[in-house]
């Protein structure tokens, strides 16, 4: 090869932003990223299931790149190891890009040395993610006796700091749920800023509802930004709202019917919808991921098809009008809604929690003949990601990953917009 193509080859590689994925969870935010066109140099996350989908999914993207797909089929039908491709290719970097970890005071100058040396005297641009949510949430508040106030997850953004004050991105992505903003009376947000602020970068932040921008979900988020002089950027981006008819249903009536604990993990499924391969959700991979129904107790099933049926009528059901010998809890005063039918008659379904790792209540399918709650794979596209990402670990682990995680269809618009101005 000619010093010319050499050259050549790394200018193009130096046209690609270089981003930063903190506190990454499942890949969501980092997915969109990818679509936009970045190089995610290291996802920093400490639960193990969630750093193996964000490996398997960044072994997918090389090898989608590189014309291998067919590998990753083989990786899904268990024909081969994901160890055995990332050798078969050398794609070790990428298998690498992925840190599972537990920021603290302890280990953060550690791991901002890893990254260093993962850059290989290259610049961050972008860092993005946001702390553990649970500390700030409204919900987690009230179900703390002591409102959370011992709980160390206030002061993670401490660390995500250390991170900007030391690699200096051009551009910061923080998101995080609207609690931030009045958690310790808006204390927290006031010295995150101003942190923010003595490590050279101004701030400005918005409340987002992720279905003004193509996610079919009521979805409110706060997503703080910063920048410093190192970019054009000059005050908070507008990013483009998708005007849309499409709503829940357009999400999941493709699917193959199911009834409670009916499924297969991988099989051959081709949908017929344009709109989901327009959208990008349905994708050349011919193969179905974890459409599996939970199994349900017999009572729980009894109240479900009362659910249902209730929200055909127009009313969500309360947990004290059901029948007394469906009731299962004492208190008939609070958290009366504990089952919830997803409405697909809507053009957004309520909001999709980690709450669902635990059980399927609040997520009922509103098909009276399938009788069940959300399979994986239909709240993975109520949050838009891909039929062909795969979420690693239980059940119980995949759902909480999804929950979680920032909607991909979301990130890429917020990808496009910021990436302008690196």
């Amino acid at each position: 090869m000619s010093t010319k193509s050499l050259n050549k080859g790394k200018t193009l590689k130096s046209k690609q932003p270089k981003v930063l994925d903190l506190f990454a969870g499942a890949g969501g935010f980092s997915e969109g990223f990818v679509a936009a066109g970045s190089d995610m140099v290291a996802h920093i996350e400490m639960d193990k299931d969630a750093c193996n989908t964000i490996r398997t999914r960044m072994i997918y993207h090389k090898l989608k790149q590189i014309g291998k797909i067919d590998e990753y089929e083989k990786y899904l039908l268990g024909k081969i190891k994901l160890v055995e491709i990332v050798e078969k290719y050398g794609l070790q970097k990428e298998f690498d890009s992925v840190i599972q970890a537990r920021i603290s005071k302890d280990n953060c100058p550690a791991l901002i040395r890893e990254v260093q040396n993962k850059l290989e005297g290259d610049k961050v641009d972008v860092i993005i993610g946001g702390p553990p949510c649970q500390a700030y949430s409204h919900i987690g508040r009230a179900s703390d006796k002591k409102h959370m106030r011992r709980d160390e997850r206030k002061f993670l953004y401490e660390y995500y700091v250390e991170f900007l004050k030391v690699l200096q991105p051009k551009i910061f992505i923080f998101e995080n749920v609207p609690g931030l903003l009045s958690a310790g009376k808006g204390i927290y947000l006031r010295q995150m800023r101003q942190l923010m602020k003595k490590v050279g970068y101004n701030t400005d932040l918005r409340i987002l509802n992720m279905a003004d921008y193509g996610v079919p979900q009521e979805r409110k988020r706060v997503i703080l930004i910063g920048w410093n002089n190192k970019t054009s950027m000059k005050c908070y981006p507008e990013f483009g709202r998708i005007k849309r008819d499409y709503g829940v249903a357009d999400f999941l009536n493709d699917l193959p019917k199911l009834n409670s604990g009916q499924g297969i993990n991988r099989f051959r499924f081709v949908s017929r919808s344009k709109l989901l391969i327009k959208l990008g959700i349905v994708s050349d991979q011919k193969l179905l991921l974890d459409h599996i129904s939970r199994p349900h107790r017999k009572d729980d099933l009894e109240i479900y098809r009362i659910a249902v049926i209730n929200k055909k009528n127009g009313h969500n059901i309360k947990y004290n009008e059901l029948p007394d010998r469906l009731k299962t809890h004492k208190n008939q005063t609070g958290f009366l809604d504990r089952f919830k039918v997803v409405d697909f008659t809507k053009i957004n379904s309520h909001t999709v929690i980690a709450h669902i790792s635990k059980d399927g209540h609040y997520y009922i399918h509103p098909d009276l003949k399938q009788n069940r709650s959300l399979t994986v794979r239909e709240v993975a596209r109520i949050q838009t990601f891909p039929d062909d990402f795969l979420f690693e670990g239980s059940r119980t682990s995949q759902f909480r990953q999804i929950g979680n995680a920032v909607p991909p269809m979301f990130s890429k618009i917020i990808a496009q917009s910021i990436l302008k101005f690196v």
